[in-house]
């Protein structure tokens, strides 16, 4: 993109493939119930990529997915070089899978994008131009969402919680598609916590960033595989894996109680001298035992949570496994 008098105009395609004709680019898109997609997703991002450079690589990670995903990609493999499939022993999830892929990239830019192709592989072109004014980091704003109103209101949501409890501004119309430099990309390899979570990793990472307005696509075939469940597990994970909050509220809930407590044991005793009170009751004795009793196992079970994740740490399996590549497949 060039500017005459203030005024952004993005250059030809032809211009941006002669200065950046030796710029490796790699594509990672995690797949999972996508057998029906593969080849339009693959068709798409090259003749997309190769108005950018001529050298790049499409790397597909298969999570275990229940279809024919994987034969899917093996076949498109066999037709292109530069499409290279990663298959996972079984479904570790969309975060793992991407870091799979990302392990596996060579490129001197690295966009991550999901495989159902409501992230456009036409916006490449728009991210990496973006990346070029001097951003390590280009995500994708999501201006208006082609999803379900459910998905819509669940993801604010999600979004909300976790900018509380992380204390990270979160934009629910950004996730994971985008564009990303070898070093930055260098450094989220080094990051090998058992908990995975793309956006707040790349978030904690650093380097100069920014986000454009994107267009959003409907899902081209199926439905999302993540429910209500899914994402209520999702928060929790990532909360009490980036975030040392939810303690600190717990300290703060039992403050509060602890303060109550002492302000209506107070009144009591007034009360009782003054002869309002000549029989303690049995109602404020039983709303005492409960709510105590609720406040202790809630702060034993956020106890448990985190103490659970530092057993998941120590163990030190990998992150992911895989059970072959393309490469084998096709050799």
């Amino acid at each position: 993109m060039i500017q005459y008098f203030g005024i952004k105009i993005y250059q030809p395609y032809y211009l941006i493939m002669n200065q950046s004709a030796e710029v490796l680019i790699s594509i990672v898109s995690p797949v999972y119930r996508a057998e029906g997609m593969i080849k339009e997703l693959v068709e798409r991002i090259r003749n997309t990529v190769l108005n950018i450079s001529s050298n790049y690589e499409i790397i597909l990670v298969e999570d275990g997915s229940p279809d024919n995903s994987w034969d899917e990609i093996v076949f498109e493999s066999v037709k292109n070089d530069k499409i290279k499939g990663i298959k996972l022993s079984r479904n570790f999830g969309q975060h793992f899978a991407i870091t799979a892929g990302l392990d596996y990239a060579k490129g001197d830019w690295v966009v991550v994008m999901d495989c159902d192709l409501q992230d456009r592989p036409e916006e490449i072109i728009n991210l990496y131009q973006k990346a070029q004014e001097g951003y390590d980091i280009v995500l994708a704003k999501r201006s208006e969402r082609k999803d379900s109103l459910l998905k819509k209101l669940s993801s604010l949501f999600f979004y909300k919680v976790f900018s509380y409890m992380s204390g990270i501004p979160q934009d629910s119309s950004i996730a994971n598609f985008g564009i990303y430099s070898k070093k930055v990309i260098k450094v989220l390899n080094t990051m090998r916590e058992p908990m995975r979570a793309f956006s707040p990793m790349i978030k904690w990472v650093g380097f100069k960033s920014t986000a454009i307005e994107v267009q959003h696509e409907s899902r081209l075939l199926g439905k999302s595989s993540y429910n209500i469940k899914k994402l209520v597990n999702l928060a929790i994970d990532i909360c009490i894996s980036y975030s040392d909050k939810p303690l600190k509220l717990t300290i703060k809930t039992g403050f509060l109680i602890s303060f109550f407590s002492i302000l209506y044991t107070i009144y009591n005793l007034i009360a009782y001298k003054l002869g309002i009170i000549k029989i303690s009751g049995f109602t404020s004795l039983i709303i005492s035992v409960w709510i105590l009793s609720g406040l202790i196992i809630f702060t034993l079970g956020i106890t448990g949570l985190y103490i659970s994740r530092i057993f998941e740490g120590i163990k030190s399996r990998p992150i992911y496994i895989i059970e072959s590549t393309t490469k084998d497949a096709t050799s």
